[in-house]
């Protein structure tokens, strides 16, 4: 018997049959036709709820308070910014210069000062910690393939603790953070505003110490910027290290805003403290995933605590304006007002908690075991206001049930539709796969355009906004495009169905089938969370909270206002009920990060180019193309699955069009700057003298870029006889500049020839039937300089310091070694003004017998390059006329302004 519309049943007539099937047409046409101004107002409302979400939990900082207004134990911005400001004062500071010198003597007075004006019932020690040699072998993250070196660097460390508790000095909570700087900046944000932070908390905890029943131990450590030296050095040197029980990493990879955290653990006791008292709680896991998936390329002090020492603790990162990093635009007067009193406030109540607590980690051996069985965390903010905490366990046990109870109710709803619903359910995931691909497709090809129309391959640095126009709105109009392809076929599937089982007008079946149509684009969007779900848990992925949100919300939803187990029941339209039912918890939760996330990569896009040259210029655009065309699929499979009953979709489509294409034509303008004072190009300038080739030396000056795009504007603009383009290959050892721009006026002068390094073999005879080589290294006079090792013929190394002692000093010894990806091990060498300069290298060659043919096509035994933070007659005159726009961008792979090349050949 066959089944009909409830209206549409038992006709008494033809007439009467027609009758009704005319007024079931009209009355499912009506429903299916969705109001364009009620969409458009749902639109616009969830598009500035997200806004809003992210501005509250990002933007929304603290009043700055004063010291009058904080009183002894508060803490005040208005106090922290003036130890900023005297920082920023000495300028650029990085190792072995006079500005650090006068740095450190500031922050020694300012504790000293801590010290004079403590509780009386509180101890302060005060300790300038000068380092021994050391080695700092990590394996994690970018240091694969190095040994970083450090001699002669000097770090302030100030422990507070209760007079009257015994064992508070063996139990310590450590907070740390680094006052050297890259030669490049003052430093404002990375990391003045830290130490500015530590210091007005140490000063607050001075006076409530004796409340304590832990000491805390503040280290202003240098030699951050040059490997995490510093960190290390306390950590393996100090007699205080053995008492640290926890480890808190202050750090900067822009200037200002929220200082969050961005790693937390392996132990998830710290976290859990801190969510219970910080008053501003700010920070996301999935930031925590990105870093130690190398997604993001860096690394913080936070590593050595963890990897070197064991030690649990919380890494904490302003990432406002992630552009100036490292450029002379990390200035004072980029840091928003209230950006420290968030951190100081958060870090004092966290301090005083776990300072006050008795349950504090006694030693690292729980953590020890912690490692080996990890319980870890997940963790993130809502609105800055609250934050979530619970563990691992816990999370596996909440998504597998989640799993598998969507499961469950999938293969009943399967089975109950049967071959229908099979069918539909294969086309909703054709749906998913579509809108990613068109997604991505539409937002990439933007991106291949970009470098064709402008001057630069990101135009978009300076005004972040505008991929608004040229990334978010093709994203969306393949989002469109790919669900609509699939619309098509699931209503083409329903109609065809419907004319086997019903009677009724091939209107009506039409419009059956649309709603239907609806409704399975709806519930692909559960699936596609449930498939990330799944993914999350199987690799225990922090973030995978997310999944979950985006899942059960909009599940919960339609399952209360649109599911029905009547199989008769004939589809209706969905509500907009269920809509914002669905989307108010994900929104809420996720929208901000999705946002910062996609502005901290933007800004990252300045010094994407890690060999400058040695990517294409459209990767970085692809890269911010794909990640925010990620996002809408992601996100917007809900929202877009209404828009096909909608009388808007064509209005929406045209506006997507027009706002793509007046972004592109704005880029292609020029009228918007790629670069302004605030947010600089990143380029070196650095004099070069090369006695590669031989004795004889040859000497120019080198201009290369980090930032995407070539460098004729630049070049023109400074008239020195640049010559720019990728025949210019120069090998700095810790990297390639693959395309730079070269001149060799005036490059004769500025420089002294006892600078010169020289590598020379001493002593080439075999031992044990191995060859072992002996090799001097007279660096010149430089206390910075990297030296590659071909550990392709090398099988071991060892490092010796060359002074007038009675007993050389053994740097790195024999072990294993081990190399990056084109077969070199590295060696960063980094310190003060009393580091050696003169070194014996031993080298192990492996027993393999090496033609004459194959050795003359081999590459050196050994490169070095030695830095000399000295400004050259060129070189000063080529940076008066660099652009304002243009600026000096430090790493500690980076060279100086003045730097000398070297190599050694292999040897009969």
């Amino acid at each position: 018997m066959r089944k009909r519309h409830p209206k549409a049943s038992e006709p008494s007539s033809s007439q009467e049959n027609n009758d009704a099937s005319s007024d079931n047409d009209k009355e499912v046409q009506i429903g299916v036709r969705r109001s364009g101004k009620v969409w458009f107002s749902v639109l616009i409302l969830i598009t500035y709820s997200s806004w809003a979400v992210y501005n509250y939990q990002h933007g929304n900082l603290p009043h700055p308070l004063t010291a009058q207004q904080a009183g002894k134990r508060g803490f005040s911005e208005v106090e922290a910014i003036k130890h900023v400001k005297a920082l920023t004062e000495f300028g650029p500071h990085p190792i072995s210069s006079d500005a650090l010198v006068h740095a450190l003597e500031y922050v020694l007075a300012a504790v000293e000062k801590v010290k004079e004006t403590a509780h009386w019932e509180v101890d302060v020690n005060v300790d300038f910690f000068e380092s021994k040699s050391g080695v700092n072998s990590l394996v994690g993250g970018l240091f694969k393939g190095k040994s970083l070196v450090y001699s002669d660097i000097s770090h302030i460390v100030l422990r507070i603790l209760p007079k009257y508790e015994l064992d508070a000095g063996d139990n310590a909570i450590l907070v740390s953070s680094h006052i050297d700087t890259v030669f490049s900046t003052g430093g404002a944000g990375d990391c003045s505003s830290c130490v500015a932070v530590m210091l007005e908390l140490a000063r607050s905890v001075s006076q409530s110490a004796h409340g304590f029943k832990n000491s805390i131990i503040f280290l202003f450590n240098t030699g951050e910027e040059e490997g995490l030296n510093g960190a290390h050095s306390f950590i393996t040197q100090h007699p205080w290290s053995s008492t640290v029980r926890l480890a808190i990493d202050l750090e900067a990879m822009g200037t200002g805003g929220k200082s969050a955290i961005f790693q937390a653990g392996p132990s998830p006791w710290a976290i859990e403290k801190f969510a219970l008292a910080a008053k501003y709680p700010s920070g996301q896991i999935i930031g925590q995933d990105l870093f130690t998936s190398g997604v993001i390329k860096s690394a913080t002090d936070f590593q050595v605590y963890k990897e070197v020492a064991g030690l649990s603790g919380l890494d904490f990162a302003f990432a406002d304006n992630t552009a100036v990093y490292h450029t002379k635009n990390d200035k004072i007067e980029l840091i928003k007002p209230g950006s420290l009193q968030h951190l100081g406030e958060n870090m004092l109540a966290f301090l005083v908690r776990v300072a006050s607590s008795s349950d504090l980690p006694k030693d690292n051996t729980l953590q020890g075991e912690e490692k080996s069985n990890p319980d870890s965390a997940v963790y993130f903010d809502i609105l800055g206001k609250y934050m979530i905490v619970y563990r691992q366990s816990f999370a596996r046990m909440l998504y597998v049930s989640v799993i598998m109870q969507a499961i469950l109710i999938w293969v009943m709803s399967v089975i109950m539709g049967g071959y229908p619903a099979v069918v539909s359910l294969i086309l909703s995931c054709l749906s998913i796969i579509l809108t990613w691909i068109f997604s991505v497709a539409f937002s990439v090809a933007v991106a291949f355009i970009l470098p064709l129309i402008s001057s630069s391959p990101v135009p978009y640095a300076s005004y972040p906004w505008m991929v608004l126009g040229l990334f978010v709105s093709p994203a969306v109009l393949g989002s469109i495009s790919g669900q609509h392809i699939a619309f098509i076929f699931l209503r083409k599937k329903s109609s065809n169905r419907n004319a086997n089982k019903m009677q009724d007008s091939p209107r009506l079946r039409d419009n059956l089938a649309r709603l239907e149509a609806e409704r399975w684009l709806f519930k692909a969007g559960f699936i596609q969370w449930l498939v990330l779900l799944a993914f999350g848990t199987y690799y225990k992925l922090g973030s995978t909270y997310l999944a979950l949100v985006w899942l059960v919300p909009p599940a919960f939803s339609y399952g209360l206002l649109e599911a029905t187990l009547t199989p008769i029941r004939l589809p209706k339209p969905l509500k907009l009920a269920t809509l914002l039912i669905s989307l108010a918890v994900p929104i809420l939760v996720s929208s901000g990060s999705f946002i910062q996330l996609t502005g901290t990569m933007i800004g990252m896009l300045v010094r994407f180019d890690r060999n400058p040259g040695g990517t294409p210029e459209w990767l970085g655009n692809v890269l911010i193309a794909v990640v925010i065309a990620t996002f809408i699929s992601l996100t917007m499979v809900y929202l877009l699955a209404y828009i096909h009953l909608s009388g808007a979709k064509t209005s929406i489509i045209t506006a997507l069009c027009i706002i793509t294409a007046l972004s592109l034509a704005l880029v292609s303008s020029g009228v918007l700057p790629v670069f302004t004072d605030d947010t600089a190009r990143a380029v070196n300038v650095v004099h070069v003298v090369d006695t590669t080739s031989g004795q004889d030396q040859v000497t120019f000056i080198s201009l290369f870029s980090n930032t995407p795009g070539n460098l004729n504007i630049e070049a023109e603009q400074i008239k020195e006889g640049f010559k720019c383009g990728r025949e210019n290959n120069i090998d700095f050892v810790s990297f390639e500049a693959k395309y730079n721009c070269v001149t060799k006026k005036d490059a004769e002068v500025g420089w002294d020839k006892h600078d010169i390094p020289v590598l020379r073999v001493i002593d080439d005879k075999g031992r044990d039937e191995r060859t072992v080589i002996a090799v001097s290294m007279d660096t010149g006079g430089s206390s910075r300089w990297t030296l590659g090792i071909d550990m392709k013929e090398i099988e071991d190394f060892t490092l010796q310091v060359v002074e007038e002692k009675e007993e050389e000093e053994l740097m790195i010894s024999r072990g294993e070694k081990s190399s990056n990806e084109e077969g070199w091990h590295q060696i960063q060498f980094s310190g003060g003004k009393k580091a050696p300069t003169k070194f014996v290298l031993k080298l192990y060659k492996k027993n393999e017998q090496v033609s004459d043919e194959k050795k003359k096509k081999q590459r050196p035994m050994l490169k070095l390059r030695t830095d000399f933070n000295r400004l050259t007659p060129q070189v000063q005159r080529v940076l008066q006329k660099l652009p304002s726009y243009c600026s000096l961008f430090g790493k500690s792979t980076s060279p100086f302004t003045l730097a000398f090349l070297a190599s050694l050949p292999y040897t009969n």
